[in-house]
């Protein structure tokens, strides 16, 4: 036992010690007396228990609230996305401190961003070449996003193909891979950095 515990220990026999002496002061008959003790330990657990439980209490909240509220939850390097209403995951990420909503495609090898995306985010269009789609064939921009931010995950200098002929912000492979593990948990998408 240290000191820390030694003090802890006498602060409890003086808690108990009082405790006791106030009931046995107040002349109280025993059973009423008894129902009081146990009143006061009572509540005493449940202020242990919130105490104790706090951060479990916590991330309860946070998931009620992805829930309610469709957000994702990050805790540590760890991501969890909660499906959309139409089925797929959608996120909210940073390109070069823009705001961009982006649709999670694990089919797609390179993440890809519409030409009005790519100008409000200040990427550059570089050098364009034919490329396979689910759609096609299409025309496009192979660049770099500077920073990519979803959540609490960073990456500098990522490749990123620029559509100008679509407004659909795809999130691909290249980030995926990038990353040390994603999957599917039941309705969530977890990335973990």
């Amino acid at each position: 036992m240290n000191s820390f515990d030694g003090a802890n220990t006498v602060y409890l026999v003086l808690l108990i010690v009082l405790l006791l002496g106030s009931l046995i002061g107040s002349q109280l008959p025993l059973g009423k007396a008894l129902r009081m003790a146990m009143i006061w330990v009572a509540l005493f657990a449940g202020v242990f228990i919130l105490f104790a439980f706090r951060s479990n209490f916590s991330a309860f909240g946070q998931q009620v609230r992805a829930e309610l509220t469709g957000e994702p939850i990050a805790a540590g390097e760890t991501l969890r996305i909660p499906i959309s209403e139409d089925g797929h995951f959608w996120v909210d990420a940073r390109i070069n401190g823009q705001p961009v909503r982006l649709l999670v495609d694990s089919g797609a090898s390179i993440t890809t961003i519409g030409g009005e995306t790519a100008r409000a985010a200040g990427v550059a269009s570089g050098l364009r070449a034919p490329v396979q789609t689910a759609n096609g064939t299409v025309d496009m921009a192979r660049s770099r996003a500077d920073n990519f931010e979803l959540g609490p995950i960073r990456r500098e200098g990522m490749t990123i193909f620029v559509n100008p002929g679509d407004r659909t912000n795809v999130l691909g492979m290249n980030f995926l891979t990038s990353l040390s593990s994603w999957r599917v948990e039941g309705n969530h998408l977890v990335l973990t950095a």
